[in-house]
């Protein structure tokens, strides 16, 4: 290839994603998709953990290795997708909630293959929603500073994860008879080997993030892998699960395997009919609100963040390929059930790859090209502990709560919708508890002073939705 057709392609790549029109690199996008791998490569741990926890109405176990697998193929699938066709830096994978959902509640009612029927029927209808117009629609009936309040509030919330996962923070045991829900370290002390571990990693980032050093956020993933190593080889901790002061989830030890052939055998196993009949009609349509609900939400909370910490969002507050970007994430939550491995949805962990300067989809290519790999190098992927990338969560949530000055505090109408929005997401451990309520309380504030021709007409429809969400609990004890 000639040195003229080699430019003309890059200049195509480059066109294509948008890669200097959008103030990036190559070499950005690459480092940026890999720290969004590392920061959420935890899933497909995780997400195993939690399915095969839950019994189906057969008593059936789902095996973790398929799972892992599956969860792999299809995060690393649909990533690349919202590559080529949203160009946009955000990464997909199972959602976490929603599997639980899923697991624990779904599943003990029906077969596996029907809860995940009820997954790809949500996923079509969320498909239809984007289709027609009506999910762009809804996002951009969401005012703009009540966007910006979301984005803030994830920030937050990335930064309890953070810190959750990391054993910096516990909840305390019910046993300690106190009415506070959480505490420093065990015991209200930072006593353990992997919390040492999180502390220093995450001094060490913030050393290289405010030094503007290239490559930070990575770095200090890497670098606290490295210690977590070191430490654990010394002390043979061990996962938590096992015994206090251990690891959180991955064990930081070179493994004995380094290859191993993915399980893809789960993968098909749906049904989208038998659950009516098994279930019942009221609890099927309960259980597809709620997932419907949830993936609607969630997905548009993460683009708001993922777009501000980017600076990719217009002056409505929309990032680029809005319809796009939903219609991939659409697809998403049909593959998850498709695959027997739950709904798939965006991830808010993608702030992290941004915050280290990816701004085009390159950066979900390169994410979900290292998920494919994941499926076969399995036992690489556990290498790195929560300790350690749970540093990115803390850091990326600082720059995401720098927006809050963009509200404007004086008007208590927006105001205390985003002061709640803001809160509740971290404290209730849920992006679309926080939308839900700052979008209601913004309903009840404009209408009671008297603004009500300031409330976009979609937007009376969203509050009634999630006024709906929030009751379900009694409207299933009453309904069904």
């Amino acid at each position: 290839m000639s040195a003229d057709t080699e430019a003309t392609s890059a200049s195509r790549f480059d066109r294509f994603f948008e890669i200097t029109k959008r103030g990036s690199t190559v070499s950005r996008e690459i480092r940026g998709g890999v720290v969004t791998f590392f920061t959420m490569a935890y899933i497909v741990v995780l997400n195993p953990l939690i399915l095969a926890g839950g019994i189906d109405a057969d008593g059936q176990k789902l095996p973790i290795t398929a799972l892992a697998a599956g969860t792999a193929l299809v995060a690393g699938v649909i990533t690349i997708l919202m590559g080529v066709v949203g160009r946009f830096p955000l990464a997909l994978a199972a959602g976490l909630g929603v599997n639980a959902l899923v697991a624990y509640e779904i599943a003990p009612e029906m077969t596996w293959a029907d809860a995940m029927g009820l997954v790809v029927i949500e996923g079509v209808l969320i498909l239809i929603l984007v289709l027609t117009g009506l999910r762009t629609a809804v996002f951009k009936a969401v005012p703009t500073q009540l966007k910006t309040a979301i984005g803030v509030g994830i920030g937050l919330f990335l930064m309890i994860i953070g810190l959750v996962d990391a054993g910096f923070v516990h909840r305390i045991p019910d046993a300690a008879n106190t009415t506070v829900p959480v505490e420093l370290g065990l015991g209200g002390k930072l006593v353990t080997w992997p919390t040492f571990v999180f502390v220093i990693g995450l001094l060490f980032t913030l050393v290289l993030f405010v030094r503007k050093i290239k490559g930070a956020i990575l770095i200090g993933i890497l670098g606290t892998t490295v210690l977590a190593i070191i430490v654990e080889a010394v002390a043979k901790l061990g996962p938590a699960v096992l015994k206090p002061g251990g690891w959180s989830l991955n064990v930081p030890a070179i493994p004995d395997q380094i290859i191993d052939t993915p399980d893809l055998s789960l993968i098909g196993e749906f049904n989208v009919l038998d659950s009516w009949t098994t279930a019942g009609p009221l609890v099927v349509l309960m259980f597809v609100f709620t997932l419907l609900v949830t993936d609607f939400f969630d997905t548009m909370g993460t683009m708001v963040a993922v777009g501000q910490e980017g600076e990719l969002l217009d002056s409505e507050g929309m990032p680029p390929r809005t319809k796009e970007i939903l219609l991939v994430d659409s697809v998403a939550a049909v593959a998850g059930g498709a695959a027997s491995v739950s709904s798939n949805t965006s991830y808010v962990e993608s702030a992290s790859g941004v915050g280290e300067g990816a701004r085009t989809g390159v950066a979900s290519l390169v994410t979900g090209a290292l998920f494919l790999v994941a499926m076969f190098f399995a036992p690489l992927v556990k290498i790195v502990p929560f300790e350690a990338a749970s540093t990115a969560l803390v850091v990326v949530g600082f720059l995401m709560i720098t927006t809050v000055r963009q509200i404007d505090w004086s008007d208590y109408t927006i105001a205390v919708p985003a002061f709640l929005t803001v809160t509740l997401m971290p404290f209730t451990y849920s992006i679309s508890n926080g939308i839900g309520a700052g979008i209601i309380t913004y309903v009840v504030l404009k209408v009671s002073t008297g603004r009500a021709r300031e409330i976009h007409p979609l937007m009376y429809g969203i509050a009634a939705l999630f006024v709906l969400y929030f009751a379900r609990g009694p409207l299933e004890s009453w309904i069904l």
